[in-house]
């Protein structure tokens, strides 16, 4: 599947906004809905000990003897490939600050420096202890992905046929919500920033279940049924045919939004240029009068202002068009007197 054709992850619209953006921004946290979900972070025997042995070796080596070979040869002879592989990605500014600092301990209790000397060793042992702890914690973007599977679905759990229907999808819903129509607060009756994530949640739910039911004929192997099994399935068959037309419809309904956005897309840049059109006019005036006669000065003038209505006519009818289409989309826990459901 190209990269055009992958859909992007999609959240569930009940989850906060601030939990959708965790998720978001660590993509590789998160586990794909028709995969069983991540169980709680487990710390290994080795990475226990090391610890604990690690956080009292450095107070140690910090305040007592501070040496910077010491610090090597400790970090050399932790079997934790985690706290090794943690300090080096921290960047080389930290870890040289990790060598030089011993060497500026000694320094100071070479000068009679003994309360700045003990002062840095309390700050650079803190700072260790907060970096060993930190690790013991779970992140918070892998915790929200735990907490929250299934409230998300991710490529993996399409399908091609799938993928390539949510792709439509959500290239209309991004056509209304990047059209400069939506952005001007024209199409804000539909309430867009509501309705669409549903929409695309809504139909992304349909598509996964259609997936996990294709995987699940797949290994049942039917080629290897007899025709009197294979007849039982057909009402199964005829009942996955009518779910695919409906979400399709659905999409199909969405494609004609997105195109109705942007009609009025171009309405809108032409009423952008008719609100210059007084002051031009005045200007065409000017000229008209100095290189033609009155009359036919006074009819190019009627004639342009009749133009700027019809424009303006225009652009109330194709916004009006665009939100007619836009209120068709309203899932029936959006409509009015209808009691709020979860979508699915």
């Amino acid at each position: 599947m190209t990269g055009q054709d992958r859909p992007r992850p999609v959240f569930d619209p009940a989850l906060g906004t601030e939990t959708r953006a965790l998720l978001a921004a660590a993509p590789e946290r998160l586990v794909a809905a028709c995969r069983p979900a991540p169980g709680p972070p487990r710390l290994r025997a080795a990475t226990v000990v090391a610890r604990l042995v690690w956080i009292p070796a450095f107070a140690v080596f910090y305040g007592v003897l501070p040496g910077g070979w010491l610090r090597v040869c400790l970090l050399a002879s932790l079997d934790d490939d985690e706290l090794l592989g943690g300090a080096m990605r921290w960047g080389r500014l930290p870890v040289l600050a990790m060598m030089l600092t011993p060497a500026l301990q000694i320094l100071l209790l070479m000068l009679g420096q003994i309360e700045a000397a003990a002062v840095l060793a309390a700050v650079s042992f803190t700072g260790w202890v907060t970096g060993a702890l930190r690790h013991v914690r779970e992140p918070a973007a892998a915790r929200a992905a735990r907490e929250h599977h299934g409230s998300y679905l991710l490529p993996a759990d399409f399908d091609r046929p799938a993928a390539g229907l949510l792709v439509r999808a959500q290239r209309a819903v991004d056509a209304v919500l990047g059209s400069r129509a939506h952005g001007a607060g024209l199409l804000d009756d539909i309430h867009n920033a509501v309705v669409l994530p549903s929409q695309e949640w809504a139909i992304a739910g349909a598509l996964a279940e259609h997936s996990r039911l294709r995987r699940e004929r797949v290994a049942q192997q039917p080629e290897r049924l007899s025709p009197r099994v294979r007849a039982l399935l057909e009402p199964q068959d005829r009942a996955m045919e009518a779910s695919v037309r409906s979400v399709t419809g659905r999409i199909e309904a969405l494609e004609a939004y997105a195109r109705r956005a942007a009609e009025a897309d171009d309405a809108y840049h032409e009423s952008r240029v008719l609100q210059g059109l007084p002051e031009q006019n005045a200007r065409y005036r000017d000229l008209l009068a100095g290189t033609v006669g009155d009359d036919m000065a006074g009819a190019e003038i009627r004639g342009m202002a009749e133009d700027a209505r019809r424009a303006e006519t225009a652009l109330r009818e194709r916004v009006a068009g665009a939100i007619r289409a836009g209120h068709d989309l309203a899932l029936p826990s959006e409509r009015p007197g209808v009691s709020p459901r979860r979508a699915r």
